[in-house]
């Protein structure tokens, strides 16, 4: 019987996860959290985790599932996933994988490049780099260690510039050479959607949401996470920001300002990577589209009958 993964993907604040929970209600299964920063328990307000109800009502994957000092990694998630969705569908025919995390969506569906791991120290090294230099420092110093990957590279996505440049300190050549992006084989068939917005709009809704951050207790949560803000879990747009104002560096005004700035700036990323994909459908973002363009490439499936109508 043909198994199926709905993809669900967009940009911070555009509404994957009440989306995600009405496709899981709808098909009887659970969601596989494509989330780089919600997988940890000690990120609640300031990652936009769906709330301890939605857990409740619905299975999560890799929601509050470490704390935020353990080692996280692409390759693990992807390992664990898939067991996650083997049991999944033991009991249904499909599953849901929602969420933002570019990278995380892409290994699960297609596989990940074999990339020697990194000693710590180099980890931590990078990460206090950035802490004190900020994306500049990241740019400069792969300009200089790993030239290609400065030329060819996300150079503005913070995340993917220390994973370079702790691959090249590591090994001594480019993450370029390691990433050959050679498809693997899935037990399942994928249906691809792409939430969609008028920029002006998810703009509104990301500044309103910043708001609603603060005004539910953001700032609480992130002093009590001083003592842990050199590690890499921390180095996170709503987090960061704070951070800089609880040293003087800014105003709690201007963090705000900033917050708001850096989620525009990373939605807008977000996008960049997502509209690269051919085979992601583009839908408004509400569940009568989803839907209704679910259905419809679910029934061209060879055997997608029984997901629709189980």
């Amino acid at each position: 019987m043909q198994k199926i993964c709905i993809s669900l993907v967009g940009p911070t604040a555009v509404g994957k996860t009440a989306i995600a929970l009405q496709l899981a209600k709808q098909f009887s299964t659970s969601v596989i959290s494509a989330d780089s920063r919600q997988c940890f328990k000690e990120l609640n307000i300031g990652v936009a985790k769906p709330s301890p109800a939605e857990l409740n009502e619905t299975e999560h994957f890799f929601v509050n599932s470490h704390h935020i000092w353990d080692e996280v990694t692409v390759a693990g998630f992807v390992k664990d996933a898939l067991v996650f969705s083997e049991t999944c569908f033991q009991k249904s025919n499909s599953v849901v994988l929602a969420g933002g995390t570019g990278l995380y969506v892409k290994a699960f569906l297609e596989g990940i490049d074999d990339i020697p791991p990194v000693q710590e120290t180099i980890r931590k090294e990078i990460a206090l780099g950035y802490i004190n230099g900020g994306l500049p420092w990241l740019q400069d110093k792969l300009k200089t260690e790993d030239p290609d990957f400065f030329l060819k590279g996300e150079t503005r996505n913070p995340q993917r510039c220390m994973r370079a440049l702790e691959v090249v300190r590591q090994t001594g050549k480019s993450i370029l050479i390691f990433q050959q992006g050679i498809k693997k084989e899935r037990p399942f068939k994928t249906v691809k959607i792409g939430l969609d917005m008028p920029r002006e709009q998810l703009y509104e809704r990301i500044n309103a949401r910043v708001d609603k951050m603060m005004d539910t207790g953001l700032e609480t949560e992130v002093r009590s996470l001083i003592p842990y803000r050199n590690l890499n879990a921390l180095q996170t747009v709503g987090y960061r920001e704070l951070f800089d104002y609880f040293e003087g560096k800014t105003s709690i005004t201007r963090a705000v300002e900033l917050i708001k700035q850096n989620t525009r700036h990373y939605a807008k990323r977000q996008l960049t990577w997502f509209k690269r994909d051919p085979q992601i459908h583009w839908v408004p973002a509400n569940i009568t589209a989803v839907m209704e363009v679910v259905q419809k490439k679910i029934s061209a499936i060879p055997g997608g009958f029984d997901v629709l109508h189980k």
